[in-house]
């Protein structure tokens, strides 16, 4: 897998989580968020929910 798109969670700085999304043959299969050693694979259907319940209102800012 590849690296199609990184966004960081705090554009001032490096030293903050990021978003990765991969890719596999040209298509996106799953999204690695967090830094250094501490991520988390979510594949693509787990984030197109958590994208879901955002957009839903189910899961709000804190």
């Amino acid at each position: 897998m590849e690296v199609q798109q990184k966004i960081s969670l705090c554009p001032e700085c490096s030293a903050c989580p990021e978003v990765e999304v991969l890719e596999d043959e040209g298509r996106p299969v799953a999204v690695r968020i967090g830094e250094g050693g501490e991520r988390i694979t979510l594949p693509k259907a787990a984030w197109n929910t958590l994208v879901r319940y955002v957009k839903e209102g189910v899961l709000t800012a804190l």
